[in-house]
């Protein structure tokens, strides 16, 4: 384990003027890199489409310093479990990390890892079930990482988004110099060492989830009146390439992850969600890479991605079973007003086996055809949801 750490929390609260629409974007859509072991943290006090019939909605109390909130990732600066915005959400600053593609520069954030050695070096979070990506053909790009080399040397990534293999996951590649080293800033620069006798490289068995934020040409879009939670993009801040950090919206489901979310599968949505596609990760639940999530299309109103309660993952974040990659679900309430906060994943089963829910993969309008979304979880921290009648 490594040793606790406070995290001083203290972000500045930003203002913007609101927007309407997005808050069930899901529902209208149809498809066609360190971590390790839990830190503790400080929390810092932070200063839809509705349906037809009210029902109950959910109210958002400010939480309070909690021994149970846990930094999952070393590189949170800083985070705000609840912000001044319209849909209750949250922040969490991430440091930026740099790579070459193509001879050009794009900028990466670190979350998950397969494998437990490099999470605890690393501090990122252990997802074991992330090795099976390897098994699914085009799930995996790599990242070449160096031992030595010139200062200006960094990791080369082989894929980022706008490119139709573009997958967030990557299997590390070590490589080490057998000559004086010069710099190398692309795949087919590697190769050519390699061939030349100059570089040797190591495959390993490492995968690693490093979503891209900014890369050639394009990178994740800010949301300026943060009124919903897929509207505008899923960044507060553009990133700061001074400081090498990116401020993401922080997103909260059950049972205790708080989350944020980067690209999906499901390439046609993905400008409706206002995040990336990254085709690579299409099938990933089909080898055990994903995690079932279960979003609301309806019921109680509140901060879900569709304008409901909060989703419901099978596995708590941080758990082996766990997954950042969503395998995603929608339910749905027969009787929307007899809608009910739900807060686990036997709850939500007792009322699909009794009827009252109907579940959809992906959603009602996918025609049972799933997707993956991929939403990492750099900390987890008690639910603070109450239902109130209005």
């Amino acid at each position: 384990m490594l040793q606790s750490r406070t995290i001083l929390t203290r972000r500045r609260f930003r203002h913007g003027s609101m927007i309407a629409g997005g808050a069930a974007v899901l529902a209208a859509c149809t498809p066609s890199t360190g971590g390790g072991s839990p830190t503790p943290a400080a929390v810092a006090t932070p200063s839809s489409e509705a349906p037809a019939t009210p029902v109950p909605s959910v109210t958002s109390p400010s939480p309070t310093p909690d021994s149970a909130t846990t930094v999952l990732v070393r590189d949170v600066v800083e985070y705000q479990l609840r912000g001044p915005y319209a849909w209750n959400g949250g922040s969490v600053t991430l440091r930026l990390h740099a790579g070459f593609i193509d001879g050009k520069t794009a900028y990466f954030v670190r979350t998950d890892t397969s494998d437990r050695d490099f999470a605890d070096q690393e501090g990122l979070v252990w997802v074991p079930i992330l090795s099976t990506a390897k098994s699914r053909a085009g799930a995996v790009g790599t990242i070449h990482l160096f031992a030595g080399g010139v200062p200006e040397q960094m990791p080369i990534l082989s894929t980022v988004p706008g490119r139709d293999d573009f997958t967030p996951l990557y299997r590390v590649v070590r490589a080490t110099f057998l000559a004086d080293p010069v710099l190398l800033d692309s795949a087919d620069a590697v190769d050519a060492a390699v061939a030349a006798g100059t570089v040797t490289v190591d495959e390993t068995d490492i995968i690693v989830n490093y979503p891209t934020v900014k890369w050639p040409g394009g990178e994740q879009p800010v949301d300026t009146a943060v009124e919903l939670p897929l509207a505008g993009g899923p960044l507060l801040d553009a990133p700061d390439l001074e400081s090498m950090t990116v401020t993401f919206k922080l997103h909260q489901c059950f049972p205790e992850s708080r989350y944020i979310i980067t690209d999906t599968s499901a390439t046609p949505m993905a400008p409706m969600m206002n995040i990336q596609g990254s085709p690579g990760t299409a099938g990933l639940d089909e080898v055990g890479a994903a995690s079932k999530i279960t979003v609301f299309g309806n019921g109680i109103t509140g901060p879900g991605a569709m304008g409901f309660q909060p989703g419901i993952f099978r596995e708590k974040a941080g758990n082996p079973a766990w997954s950042p990659l969503w395998d995603h679900f929608t339910a749905v309430w027969k009787d929307p007003t007899a809608g009910v906060l739900l807060t686990n994943q036997a709850e939500l089963d007792a009322r699909v086996e009794a009827g009252e829910i109907e579940l959809f993969r992906g959603t009602p309008e996918t025609g049972g055809q799933g997707f993956i979304v991929n939403c990492p979880s750099p900390i987890v921290a008690p639910n603070d949801f109450e239902v109130t009648t209005s």
